[in-house]
């Protein structure tokens, strides 16, 4: 992956950029190796990576990153003009908005940079002095080579096949103390478990309460007792369907919980530790990409193509129905029942995972 760009002692070498990418989860995880890359060409060149505050732990210590810019989700005009005034006095040299979205990109523009690049979305591509096409005329693009082109817009050429995998940080001390204390709490210490994500970032993701009921109870029922657990995960708005399901799947405490009891890294610890992750396209699904974990991944109106978890050749599944209406906008389902998620089975996952255990 050596830069055929400027040459180390060219003084017009960006020494300090700021990268932005502020929402979601499964975006941030997607520019991790565009980061990794940047880094390698520009070694001594100073990275800040801005990001909303409930996603700050995603890049907080991601080698590479040497500084990070936490913002809140949301900001009222006078605390966006003092954003956007601290940032420019920061002098960076180059700025890559990973995101696009109108903060972004505004942020991007007053930033005072002396080059900032971005993509070349409609009524927004004057803003950049570098623009990338966010997806091809042709064919399909998926969204970890769409950041790396931001990186290739600095002036270094290098081979898509040549990215590197996911990068996240490590969990510190005291995150892997208190996911050793929910195993133990949980009664999954010494246990082989499944992790399984029973939340969604919007409907047109989201597998359904009954399915996700049914696939726990297959896990279980399949299983010699007591020899294989299932823990679920998901957000603090998880937490009602996940008492639901543990109460349907009755396993007397081989079904656990644990949505909303992990921060982005204790998640990713607790994956790294389990024999599976099962859950649909999401954020969790591309922090387990990032493990060594085996993953099977449910696919509703977004393509693998796209989106698929990243560099996981072998120890992954990914399940879709090739339907007319895919990919989709996600505002309106046109056939009302979401059937490229739904029509996806437990008994096809729970074959899927067998499979891949195997």
């Amino acid at each position: 992956m050596s830069p055929t760009g400027p040459s180390k002692a060219d003084s017009s070498r960006p020494r300090k950029i700021l990268l932005l990418r502020l929402r979601r989860i499964g975006d941030i995880v997607m520019t991790t190796p565009a980061v990794s890359l940047l880094k390698s060409f520009l070694p001594d060149a100073s990275l800040t990576y801005l990001i909303e505050e409930p996603y700050r732990r995603l890049v907080e210590g991601l080698p590479g990153v040497d500084r990070v810019l936490a913002v809140p989700a949301k900001q009222d005009r006078r605390s966006f003009i003092g954003l956007l005034r601290g940032i420019r006095r920061e002098r960076f040299d180059a700025v890559l908005d990973f995101h696009g979205g109108p903060r972004a990109s505004w942020i991007t523009a007053f930033s005072g940079a002396k080059l900032k690049i971005g993509f070349a979305i409609q009524g927004k591509g004057f803003l950049y002095h570098r623009r990338v096409p966010r997806r091809p005329e042709e064919g399909a693009l998926h969204s970890v080579q769409s950041h790396a082109a931001l990186v290739r817009a600095l002036g270094f050429a290098f081979d898509d096949s040549a990215l590197p995998p996911y990068q996240l940080p490590e969990a510190t001390a005291g995150e892997k103390a208190r996911v050793d204390a929910l195993q133990a709490e949980l009664g999954l210490a010494g246990k082989r478990f499944t992790v399984q994500h029973i939340g969604a970032g919007n409907a047109f993701r989201d597998w359904g309460e009954d399915h996700h009921a049914a696939l726990a109870a297959g896990l279980i029922g399949r299983s010699e007792a007591g020899d294989f657990k299932v823990a679920l995960i998901g957000g603090p708005q998880d937490r009602g369907r996940q008492e639901r399901i543990i109460a349907r799947v009755g396993a007397s405490g081989r079904v656990v919980g644990l949505a909303g009891r992990l921060n982005l890294i204790e998640m990713r610890e607790l994956m790294s530790r389990a024999a599976l992750f099962v859950g649909p396209d999401s954020g969790p699904m591309h922090i387990a990409a990032s493990t060594p974990v085996p993953l099977v991944a449910i696919f509703g109106p977004t393509l693998p193509a796209h989106f698929a978890p990243w560099r996981t050749e072998g120890r992954a599944v990914l399940l879709q129905r090739e339907l007319a209406c895919r990919p989709c906008p996600q505002r309106v389902c046109i056939t009302s029942d979401y059937r490229c998620l739904m029509s996806i089975t437990p008994a096809q996952v729970s074959e899927a995972i067998k499979k891949i255990l195997q």
